[in-house]
């Protein structure tokens, strides 16, 4: 009887190893998650009839939905709760309000605007991110740039700065700083950390090719949700 009670126990120990093994090459093993608790309302920009910036076929709002959905399922991973303002090509309106009716493209996306600000005030995140993409006619400008509302959330400056420190250091694409402006309306109206993410100029020949980059879109997200745990982990404590 003692022997098989010995080979039980000796048994049960080694289970017990691979078991600790197998988890403990997983980090939430020994710590909670990053993000754990946190939530994150993500609006890729433009979508539907408003495609934003373009250069031919490439269009503004095609790049922030991957990107945004990238960014997304980073963030899943490190335990946050995630909210998009749109997961289609589609504009918000034809997601969240089909069967609205508009006489105007501009009372659409007046309307449009105005539910992206009702989703991030209902849902009451933690950080508001909008993902955009630059472009201007000067063709030699390039680098990802984040902005802030110098009115809003006091934390939305400290935000975009950790986002753009977390560019800086992994995609080694700009040198930029971050920016306050005053005439992004969901900026000023979001009552939380909120930030507009310029992701790279389409209007730059080398940079679009890296904007329409599958893997490249990765880095991207990786950076922004590295901006976010840095900022979080300030943030909370």
């Amino acid at each position: 009887m003692k022997r098989w009670i010995m080979v039980g126990t000796i048994f049960l120990c080694s289970l017990v190893v691979v078991i600790y093994g197998v988890n403990a090459s997983e980090k939430k093993f020994f710590m909670p998650e990053e993000l754990g608790g946190v939530k994150v309302v993500i609006d890729p920009g433009h979508g539907g009839l408003d495609g934003g910036a373009s250069s031919g076929d490439i269009v503004e709002r095609d790049i922030t939905l991957s990107i945004a959905l990238l960014l997304s399922k980073q963030l899943e991973k490190k335990g946050a709760t995630v909210i998009m303002t749109r997961k289609q090509g589609g504009d918000a309106i034809a997601e969240h309000s089909p069967t609205d009716k508009f006489g105007t493209i501009r009372s659409r996306k007046l309307a449009d605007l105005k539910l992206r600000e009702k989703i991030a005030v209902n849902e009451n995140p933690d950080v508001f991110i909008s993902v955009h993409v630059n472009s201007i006619p000067d063709k030699r400008w390039r680098g990802a740039q984040v902005f802030y509302h110098a009115g809003g959330h006091p934390n939305g400056e400290y935000l975009a700065k950790s986002i753009q420190q977390s560019f800086r250091d992994g995609l080694k694409n700009t040198e930029r700083e971050v920016l306050a402006i005053s005439g992004v309306y969901l900026l000023k109206k979001a009552p939380m950390p909120a930030v507009l993410v310029e992701t790279g100029f389409l209007s730059n020949s080398e940079e679009r090719a890296l904007l329409t980059d599958s893997k490249y879109q990765e880095k991207i997200a990786e950076a922004i949700t590295k901006g976010i745990i840095d900022f979080m982990s300030v943030e909370m404590n």
